[in-house]
């Protein structure tokens, strides 16, 4: 992040000041992290968010997330949390209020468009109300749900089924929109699409108004996958939740195991050894051209060609081969640990990675060779789902989704981590924002992971691929049984695991489909007290609607496929 002279207040503390000259009655307090500039606070009154929002998206156009935290033993109950970014300043920002049990506070949906599932979200896990909301009701959970399951006095295993038949639940729908929009919808066709449809596979559901063949309106319906993941990190210490964040975005797990290490090393104040960053970077290529494979390869499959599907899903095998090989998992590999790796690269396993890369090369070489320029792919794509710059950073889009529509973002290169700022690469950016966009810049940015992956294999560095502190890492073998020292500290991790110290950090992490970032808050035990995912998918997800409608059915296909929606991160 950007730094500030010692001797100057930073750019949030100035800012905090003329927050609080212009509205006095907002309460604004301002707090720095002394160890992370992105981590600054600014803490105000429920009742002013609003107008602290108007003025701050002069400064950060993006809002990233907005999450709840519970304290039950406070008078006022819950924190909700705002997390706003500012990629060309690279600057980010927390921003706090406290609420009441029962109260509400304003939505900031008239200012950001982000806000809209985050707070219907808030509202579904904790019971927090936003007044002003346009469409203030559950979202993860079924419309049957009764009570919060974020809030701490929720047991963890109390599940509930949906009782209401289904086609009661599409008449409500109707219902609602109906009451939503004007009169003349009752006269159109009305029709439900998933959650059993082959382009949503199982997990998605739309109740779309047609006028012929053009969405006239259209309902986004998700939670189909919904496991309640952040209710899970409760109830388990830090390492046991990696093998969770495999299940997050499933096609690219490797990516997810080392945004959550990263957010808890940040915490703690660990460096993880050169070999070990390296070696990350070179697993979160990989896993990044697998998860472009997937989003193209069935994408091309929704629109009929399958072809396509087992170039794709080919290369993607080869991959699974260098994971097996490290960790003895494909899909769900949990490779990383809190302070490293739990795996160090095998004999061989750099040669095969050449010879994988040599693979990748040529399925995407093909896929070009039969997409790109492909009348009937290239018709169906240009134009469909299209979104601009401006309203796809108002909906809170980060990664290809964003980079499509000309917004040259990119984590790795604003908010650098690892080795990524001494490494040559390219961003590439369309500049129509529509299904053909994405489709190329996804292609474009395997070749560029590929170019990453090259860099950094010719420099893996020696050593380690742990830090060697028994209080974040396991001992070796051979000092759990060759002495007492090893073996206590092997039993006071597995028993009490990790304690980061009290606080809350966020991180970000370049994802295959964007931002994915952890909100975490520690009371110091050995397991968080509150864990937020930031899900990629989530925001982009909520602006399909407006990417949809007024077109054509059948374009709502081309662009679902195109913005890859990965369920078990979706929903969580």
């Amino acid at each position: 992040m950007t730094a500030e002279s010692s001797s100057q207040p930073s750019y949030n503390e100035t800012l905090a000041k003329k927050l609080a000259e212009k509205f006095p009655a907002a309460g604004v307090k301002f707090t720095a992290n002394p160890k992370h500039k992105d981590e600054d606070v600014i803490e105000m009154k429920s009742t002013s968010v609003l107008e602290i929002a108007r003025e701050l998206q002069k400064h950060y156009p993006h809002l990233l997330d907005v999450c709840g935290v519970d304290y039950p033993e406070r008078s006022e109950r819950f924190d909700v949390v705002y997390h706003y970014a500012n990629t060309e300043d690279r600057r980010r920002l927390r921003v706090k209020t406290k609420v009441n049990d029962g109260a509400t506070l304003p939505s900031v949906t008239s200012v950001y468009k982000s806000a809209n599932w985050f707070e219907r979200e808030a509202f579904d896990m904790f019971g927090v109300r936003f007044d002003g909301h346009p469409n203030l009701r559950r979202i993860l959970c079924h419309e049957d749900f009764v009570g919060h399951p974020l809030r701490k006095d929720y047991p963890a295993d109390r599940n509930q089924t949906l009782q209401t038949p289904m086609e009661h639940i599409f008449a409500k729908d109707r219902e609602r929109m109906i009451a939503e929009e004007e009169d003349h919808l009752s006269d159109r066709i009305w029709i439900n699409i998933g959650p059993a449809h082959p382009a949503t596979h199982g997990t998605l559901r739309f109740m779309a108004v047609l006028s012929g063949e053009t969405i006239e309106k259209i309902d986004v319906e998700i939670g189909y996958l919904h496991r309640c993941f952040e209710k899970m990190c409760e109830t388990h210490d830090y390492n046991q939740v990696i093998p969770y964040t495999d299940r997050l975005n499933y096609c690219s797990a490797p990516i997810n195991n080392n945004a959550w290490c990263r957010t808890i090393e940040k915490m703690m104040g660990v460096t993880v050894p050169p070999r070990a960053q390296a070696i990350r970077m070179i697993l979160d290529e990989f896993s990044r051209i697998i998860d472009h494979f997937v989003c193209i390869s069935t994408n091309a499959v929704d629109l009929g060609g399958l072809t396509n599907f087992w170039l794709g899903f080919n290369a993607r095998e080869k991959v699974y081969d260098l994971f097996e090989k490290l960790c003895g998992a494909r899909l769900t590999v949990s490779l990383s640990r809190i302070g490293g790796l739990g795996f160090d690269l095998p004999k061989g396993w750099v040669q095969q990675a050449h010879e994988t890369m040599k693979v990748i090369e040529q399925a995407q070489a093909e896929l070009d060779l039969l997409l790109t320029k492909n009348r009937i792919f290239v018709r169906r794509m240009v134009g469909a789902g299209a979104i601009t710059k401006e309203s796809a950073i108002n909906w809170g889009f980060m990664g290809p989704c964003l980079r499509a529509a000309g917004g040259a973002i990119d984590n790795r290169v604003w908010d650098p981590y690892y080795f990524y700022d001494q490494i040559d690469f390219d961003i590439p950016v369309g500049d129509r924002g529509d299904s053909y966009d994405r489709y190329m810049v996804r292609m474009e940015e395997i070749r560029q992971s590929l170019r990453i992956i090259k860099q950094v294999l010719a420099n893996i560095p020696a050593g380690p691929v742990k830090v060697d502190d028994p209080a974040v890492s396991l001992p070796s073998k051979q000092d759990v049984y060759g002495n007492i020292e090893g073996l206590m500290n092997q039993f006071m991790m597995v028993i009490h695991g990790v304690q980061p110290p009290a606080g809350e950090i966020y991180s970000a992490h370049e994802g295959a489909n964007g931002e994915l970032g952890f909100y975490v808050v520690s009371d110091g035990s050995g397991r968080p007290y509150r864990v937020k995912c930031r899900p990629p998918c989530f925001a982009l997800f909520q602006a399909f609607p407006e990417m949809v409608e007024g077109g054509q059915l059948a374009d709502a296909v081309a662009a679902l496929g195109s913005i890859n929606i990965i369920a078990g991160e979706l929903d969580r």
